[in-house]
């Protein structure tokens, strides 16, 4: 178990609850342990070069989330003041061609965090399926959209 990532996640842990008690300390620990081995960092996997890169995709995709979660919440909001309630719900199939499973997972959530959408299972193959509040346009935007987050997310994790 790298003592770097503990240290690092113990870190973060006491940044974030601002707490410096010994059982928060012992819990913290324990979480960041805990997490290090469910991740299973592999050795020479990180590379110092990659860094910079990794750091402006992950702000890239937390704009897109963000950016997403805005668009799609005035998207639901038009739709249910709309009287005739324009609706057309369905489940689609978004492939998500990311190496990982995290990556997947990741996908998975920021597609959950708009409204409107979200994602019921996700196959063994990777394959997303989501339900949406209006499948007219789906299909057009989805692909676009996976291939972002999916050139994103390979930054990140590669």
């Amino acid at each position: 178990m790298p003592m770097w990532m503990v240290l690092g996640l113990l870190l973060m842990y006491l940044a974030l609850t601002a707490n410096l008690e010994v059982s928060n300390l012992v819990l913290g620990l324990l979480i960041a342990g805990g997490l290090t081995l469910l991740m299973q960092p592999r050795r020479g996997r990180f590379n110092l070069r990659r860094l910079p890169r990794a750091v402006l995709a992950v702000g890239q995709y937390a704009l897109i989330v963000v950016y997403d979660a805005i668009k799609s919440g005035l998207a639901m909001a038009r739709i249910i003041l709309d009287p005739a309630l324009p609706i057309k719900p369905g489940i689609i199939a978004i492939p998500s061609g990311c190496s990982s499973e995290l990556a997947t997972a990741l996908s998975a959530h920021s597609i959950t965090l708009a409204p409107g959408e979200m994602v019921i299972e996700i196959s063994e193959d990777g394959v997303m399926y989501t339900h949406t509040m209006d499948v007219t346009h789906a299909a057009e935007y989805v692909a676009d959209a996976q291939r972002l987050r999916r050139e994103l997310l390979g930054d990140i994790f590669v």
